[in-house]
């Protein structure tokens, strides 16, 4: 098996992982990140399955990206359409299909949230590392570097800060119940860190097995 294909089975393998600690993260029902609460919340809304919502929002970047970026798109990160269909089709199979049973425990939903949002670190990281191609949301908010003044964890903070400002909004005028909450904050808490903590790790593995395209 060739660098490239191992890559690509990593990167669908990534993608898979975040699908399915996603759908825990939201089964824990304690808040989730602003991204997602923001595709939660239109789910509820318009009676779409979150997953679905995913991907509307998330093929939305990707288009936004083309237009921002126009000839400087790369035919790779076009990419990013299907690995986000992935990531929706997972998120409402696991969500709908396998975690089917109550769940009302508050603790309960901590300890759920924190495990998923661990090993969602774990999947970002790998996707990180091979840079290849990048999620529809960062790419999108890479592209407005590229025309604004800003850099990007600026840019990609504003776009968690106006994501739930969003959900607020729509939280109020149409009365659906809350995705953002105490998960929400955990996740700004550690997730960062825990995806620095993979990174640190993997990235030797990586180039060990000659998986990268840089050093």
């Amino acid at each position: 098996m060739n660098k490239s294909i191992k890559r690509y089975i990593l990167i669908v393998l990534g993608f898979m992982i975040v699908g399915i600690t996603c759908a825990f993260t939201l089964k824990a029902n304690i808040g989730v990140g602003a991204w997602d609460a923001l595709a939660k919340s239109s789910s509820d809304i318009f009676g779409i399955e979150v997953g679905t919502m995913g991907i509307v929002f998330n093929c939305s970047c990707v288009v936004g990206q083309m237009i921002i970026l126009r000839k400087k798109f790369k035919p790779i990160q076009l990419l990013q359409v299907p690995l986000s269909v992935l990531l929706g089709v997972v998120i409402n199979f696991v969500l709908y299909e396998v975690l089917t049973f109550e769940f009302n425990s508050f603790v309960g939903g901590i300890v759920m949230y924190i495990a998923g949002s661990t090993v969602c670190a774990f999947g970002v990281s790998i996707v990180m590392l091979l840079d290849e191609v990048t999620f529809a949301l960062e790419g999108f908010c890479m592209a407005l570097t590229n025309v604004i003044s800003a850099k990007f964890h600026v840019v990609r903070q504003g776009a968690d800060i106006l994501s739930v400002i969003v959900v607020v909004i729509l939280t109020l005028i149409f009365k659906i119940s809350w995705s953002i909450g105490v998960g929400t904050i955990i996740g700004m808490l550690t997730f960062g860190p825990t995806l620095g903590i993979f990174m640190k790790l993997f990235k030797p593995i990586l180039k060990k097995h000659n998986l990268l395209n840089y050093e």
